[in-house]
């Protein structure tokens, strides 16, 4: 029996990248009908939505709305986890990583943000020609469709920095990675001339470190921070295939400690745009 508010599998939109938390989700969905001794027609029957319409939730191919929690709920014994775990679904990115979506939430919403690199220039400062290198150089290789959504993210998490001006930006990178000519002369030309418009700005500062620097406070590798509205500290951490974020406040305190140490070891920023108008001069 169904009612107005009922919706069948082609009325939902698929979802294009299901998220982890869709994936876990609808997981725990199919346990609980399971234990309950339902088939997917027997319960979508007192869910009132489709059998194809529960599959794909436990699949985690479809976000499910407020009615289906609620009444998923009420058919499989009103513990309260189901409610608790819609509360954390969030829908996939095309383009982001699925270890890095909670991140580039957060960055969107952060009253400060740090940002310390050794292996690339980080993607908020990236050229459209660096960033397709970076992408080109995947493996396995990307398809023609995934290399460009996963640029089109990239130039898009950059909007951040024009359209936040109250929000400062910090950067530190390292030198070597503006003397790699990934991409080719001309995608190097481009990025340099990128990194210098970006960080003109009074919020944006960019100081790099210099390749004959003898202290170093970060050498167990990048780091991200950031500061939330409420003015909580939090970090993020990323390896081969693989993002933590950091919220244990002693450990991002550390990280923190880190960061202001490499600052006063880097260039300053005025001779680290110096030294990429050098570069840029020499190319």
């Amino acid at each position: 029996m169904t009612d107005s508010s009922d919706v069948t599998a082609c009325d939902w939109e698929r979802e294009p990248d299901p998220s982890d938390s869709l994936r876990t989700f609808g997981a725990v969905v199919q346990a609980l009908r399971e234990h309950a001794g339902l088939s997917r027609v027997d319960f979508g029957a007192r869910v009132r939505f489709s059998k194809h319409t529960v599959e794909s939730v436990e699949l985690g191919r479809r976000m499910p709305d407020e009615s289906f929690v609620e009444r998923a709920e009420e058919a499989l014994g009103n513990t309260g986890a189901l409610r608790k775990a819609a509360g954390h679904l969030t829908r996939g990115e095309a383009g982001l990583a699925a270890w890095f979506r909670r991140w580039a939430r957060l960055e969107k919403i952060a009253v400060s943000l740090c940002t310390y690199e050794c292996r690339l220039v980080p993607g908020l400062l990236q050229s459209e020609g660096y960033a397709r290198a970076v992408f080109d150089n995947s493996i396995p290789p990307l398809s023609d469709e995934q290399l460009e959504a996963q640029v089109v993210a990239r130039l898009e998490r950059q909007k951040m920095l024009r359209e936040r001006p109250n929000v400062p930006f910090s950067f530190i990178v390292e030198e070597h990675l503006f003397l790699r000519r990934l991409g080719g002369r001309e995608v190097t030309r481009g990025l340099l001339d990128h990194v210098l418009e970006l960080t003109a700005p009074r919020n944006a500062t960019l100081q790099v470190m210099p390749v004959d620097a003898e202290f170093h406070a970060c050498l167990d590798g990048p780091v991200r921070l950031l500061e939330t509205p409420e003015r909580r500290r939090l970090a993020y951490s990323e390896g081969q295939q693989n993002g933590r974020l950091i919220t244990d406040a002693k450990e991002v305190s550390l990280l923190y400690q880190c960061y202001d140490t490499l600052r006063s070891q880097a260039l300053n920023p005025k001779d680290s745009r110096g030294l990429l108008e050098r570069l840029r001069g020499e190319l």
